[in-house]
């Protein structure tokens, strides 16, 4: 797709006639992504099981057109003169050899089935935690289980067939590379935790957690700030949803979601509803700083789950929990909730960064968040292995909860039905969450090397909000998915996956003394 008068990124008319012949299988994923988003934001409850045979076959449809005898073609022929293309048509050829290859293990009745299941399974859940009923969402996790088994017997493995999984959502990584991780973090991570609970400056509860607000004046609030950070209306939206997410339709239709939880009947804690948002951006900002040359071609989408997280955990932590960060915001929820006029940007400051062993992985601060993926990372090897049964996950997700943070849910709803995933069948998914948080401060490092010290920019407010929207774009957002994920974060960073700077980060910003 041209853009103005800007060259084309693709121009090898073997690859421009791929793109064509593949762009029925992008319009069925526009379709099927924004029926997605329905059923999360607007859907009638009722419409569940129809809108997942609809969505079951748009991917088996889907799935013929990638796997029709014009597209396995000119990419043969691609794949021949590889060495002619540059980045962009190289990248393409590699997408579309790697979809072609997944979709081609897994049996056309499998990838109906298991879309139909999910679209179910998602609703079902929605309801069990609401009642907090683990044995309502269970025969339907314990399919999901069963089917996401035979996914990484179809996909071909080494070694664990957790690895089979996780390649689907972080193209390369294996068990290996994330056991590396948590013996870094985890450990560390505590180290820290003990520290700051033991100096006191980082409070463990603040009252503004109780503090009501009013919803419509918080959302006020999230636009204001959205619009602070620059986001485009005319390219995206904003809506509510059980669990705030963020779904690419198209280059130009990206859209986030929000939430507002209550206590006690109420809408409280506004920081929950904030940080949601401004992680959403992250990921919004990802898609929507992807060349625009490259819309409607299978490298047009962000690359790999790890780095979308790292975007948004820069986002939402490092920027947006910074002090600097805080003083920018605090006029704008001064003049809109209003429970933040007697609060100094320090105090403010100190009721962002909580640290506190909690629950709620969404809600838990930087120091432990970790802790709750390496859990379900933990319980997602023993189901997938068949070392754990569904039935026995309550009670081993709150033994584990109590060991590695000593807090145990008292039901289901804040413990093992606290996340969506599942439900969507994600099963690989979790680990890319402590990823994208080790990728985040290799991002903080490698920008500040070029821009100066990010508190200096984040002080600058809108002039340096877009200096660092740049420097990601440039870096990071352009590529798309041209490049692997592990090639994308050595470009921009220098380095290979490197836990030590999330480390350093942690030190220097949580331990005092």
């Amino acid at each position: 797709m041209n853009v103005g008068d800007r060259e084309p990124l693709i121009r090898d008319p073997v690859v421009v006639k791929l793109v064509e012949v593949w762009r029925p299988v992008w319009a069925l994923s526009y379709a099927s992504s924004l029926l997605g988003w329905d059923a999360r934001t607007y859907m009638p409850r009722k419409a569940a099981p129809e809108r997942g045979v609809a969505r079951a076959e748009l991917s088996v449809l889907s799935r013929r057109l990638l796997l029709s005898r014009e597209v396995k073609a000119l990419l043969e022929v691609a794949e021949k003169r590889v060495e002619l293309l540059n980045l962009y048509e190289a990248g393409v050829v590699r997408v579309l050899r790697r979809e072609i290859d997944i979709s081609e293990k897994l049996p056309e009745d499998f990838v109906y089935n298991f879309n139909k299941l999910v679209e179910e399974a998602a609703s079902v859940w929605e309801q069990a935690k609401a009642k907090s009923d683990f044995k309502m969402f269970q025969p339907y996790l314990e399919k999901i289980v069963e089917m996401a088994r035979k996914e990484a017997e179809y996909l071909g493995y080494e070694g664990h067939p957790y690895n089979a999984l996780l390649d689907l959502y972080e193209e390369g990584l294996r068990i290996d590379d994330v056991d590396n991780m948590f013996n870094t973090i985890i450990p560390e991570s505590k180290k820290v935790l003990e520290k700051v609970l033991s100096e006191g400056y980082y409070p463990q509860k603040h009252e503004l957690e109780r503090r009501e607000y009013d919803k419509e004046k918080m959302r006020e609030a999230n636009v204001k700030i959205l619009n602070l950070l620059g986001y485009p209306w005319e390219r995206a939206r904003m809506d509510v949803s059980a669990h705030p997410f963020t779904t690419k339709i198209g280059m130009y239709d990206v859209r986030i979601t929000t939430w507002y939880p209550e206590i006690d009947g109420a809408p409280r804690d506004f920081k929950r509803s904030l940080y949601a948002v401004i992680h959403e951006f992250g990921h919004a900002l990802y898609e929507l700083q992807v060349d625009e040359r490259l819309a409607m071609t299978p490298v047009a989408s962000a690359n790999s789950l790890g780095i979308h997280e790292s975007q948004s955990r820069f986002w939402e932590n490092i920027v947006g929990r910074s002090m600097e960060f805080t003083g920018l915001i605090k006029p704008i929820l001064d003049e809109t909730i209003g429970i933040t006029k007697e609060y100094t940007v320090e105090e403010l400051y100190k009721y962002f960064n909580i640290v506190t062993p909690s629950l709620i992985r969404v809600e838990a601060d930087e120091v432990t968040y970790n802790m709750h993926i390496y859990l379900r990372y933990v319980i997602e090897k023993k189901l997938i292995e068949g070392s754990l049964s569904v039935s026995e996950l309550p009670q081993v997700w709150n033994d584990m909860m109590e060991e590695l943070l000593g807090v145990r849910p008292k039901n289901d709803r804040e413990g093992v039905l606290q996340d969506v995933h599942w439900s969507l069948g994600s099963i690989g998914y979790f680990p890319t969450y402590s990823l994208g948080n080790v990728v985040s401060a290799q991002v903080k490092a490698a920008l500040e090397k070029d821009l100066g010290e990010l508190p200096d920019l984040i002080s600058r407010g809108e002039e340096g909000i877009v200096e660092i929207k740049n420097w990601l774009r440039e870096k990071i957002h352009k590529y798309g998915s041209t490049l692997k994920p592990r090639d994308i974060v050595k470009r921009a960073t220098g380095e290979e996956y490197n836990p030590k700077y999330f480390v350093e980060y942690l030190y220097k910003k949580y331990v005092r003394r």
